[in-house]
């Protein structure tokens, strides 16, 4: 297998590539040719900083190179700790040339990219994602935001990086319940544009969660060709790329519930995927069989497929009531029309969204 892996995200004066290999962090010269000026901020978090922080900057010699360390986890992803980024940059002078490195999961780079797209009205950023989520998804595509007491990923911009380097090395110091969390975004891609992979994953399942170099390349490859073939067609989501957030609607709803703790980013994903997968087999569009495949699937990375107990119908449906997909008071949701398709849509009925909430 090649050592680096190269895709790229067309976009026109906006593409740039996603390269995907082992050992990248120690890779003398990878980054020169995607920073433009003299100065470099590293921004992390308190969990990768001790693990690859000092890699990173012995690349850089060439550069004024400074960092911020945040604290870790989706309930820091907000305004207050947004402003440490901008603290740093304006305490070590760093000019609108500047480029920030987003090390570290999705949070660090949704709100890494969302601090470039303000800084001085926009200055360059490299995406360096450090667990499988981030490799898979959310590095990929220019999706920046932070989160709002009300609702999830509610301030942000599309903000396209440099480029995307994905070190697959990383995934080796990647806690169980984190992989786990990363492959509810690997299946899917299965589930809504890539039936054979999900029959791949159906098979491969085991060499995953066993960390298998090959098995863990190959995935990450496929997810993000996957991807970067929809956000090619549809940078800002007028239209295709919202099938990217199948399931998002419900796991949000999640997510924002319990304030952005307890549960990760992709256990509440998994749950909300299965939650559209019902809404989509009581439709009469997908089978029973359908349902059971993907619910396996989840169950087998032991994945939630069901929400908080906790939670109301009522309470998700005041929640799902402010998603970016709702358009002039109507809501829009990511569902099946089968293993490999979705389709964005207002056209569903009503009663039986609530019956899904009701009985999940």
């Amino acid at each position: 297998m090649e050592k680096i892996k190269k895709l790229r995200v067309d976009l026109g004066e906006r593409s740039y590539p996603i390269l995907i290999g082992e050992g990248l962090l120690q890779t003398p010269n990878l980054f020169s040719p995607y920073i433009h000026g003299g100065q470099v901020l590293v921004v992390t978090n308190e969990t990768i900083a001790p693990l690859y922080l000092k890699s990173i900057i012995g690349n850089l010699s060439a550069y004024q190179v400074d960092s911020v360390i945040l604290p870790d986890g989706e309930r820091y992803k907000n305004l207050e700790t947004l402003n440490l980024i901008f603290d740093q940059l304006l305490i070590k002078q760093h000019n609108r040339k500047t480029t920030l490195i987003a090390l570290g999961g999705g949070v660090i780079g949704d709100m890494t990219g969302f601090a470039a797209a303000c800084y001085q009205r926009g200055i360059n950023f490299i995406q360096v994602p450090t667990t499988l989520l981030s490799q898979v998804d959310s590095s990929v595509g220019g999706k920046t935001a932070v989160n709002h007491a009300k609702g999830k990923n509610m301030i942000g911009a599309f903000y396209q990086p440099q480029c995307v380097i994905a070190d697959t090395a990383t995934l080796n110091t990647l806690d169980d319940r984190q992989l786990r969390a990363g492959l509810a975004e690997v299946i899917k891609y299965g589930l809504i544009s890539d039936a054979e992979f999900f029959c791949w994953l159906e098979e491969n399942i085991d060499l995953l969660l066993n960390r298998d170099a090959d098995a863990l390349a190959f995935a990450i490859l496929r997810s993000c060709e996957n991807k970067a073939k929809v956000v090619s067609q549809d940078e800002r989501e007028g239209g295709i790329r919202a099938i990217l957030n199948f399931g998002h609607t419900f796991g949000h709803a999640i997510e924002t519930a319990q304030s952005y703790s307890d549960w990760l980013h992709g256990e509440a994903i998994a749950a909300g995927m299965v939650m559209a997968a019902g809404l989509s087999l009581s439709m009469g569009w997908i089978s029973a069989e359908d349902v059971r495949r993907a619910s396996a699937l989840f169950m087998h990375c032991a994945l939630p497929v069901a929400p908080p107990e906790s939670m109301s119908s009522e309470q998700f449906l005041t929640l799902m009531a402010v998603d970016k997909k709702v358009v002039d008071g109507s809501l829009r949701l990511v569902l099946l029309k089968a293993i490999g398709q979705a389709v964005v849509t207002s056209d569903f009925d009503h009663r039986l969204l609530v019956e899904v909430l009701q009985r999940s």
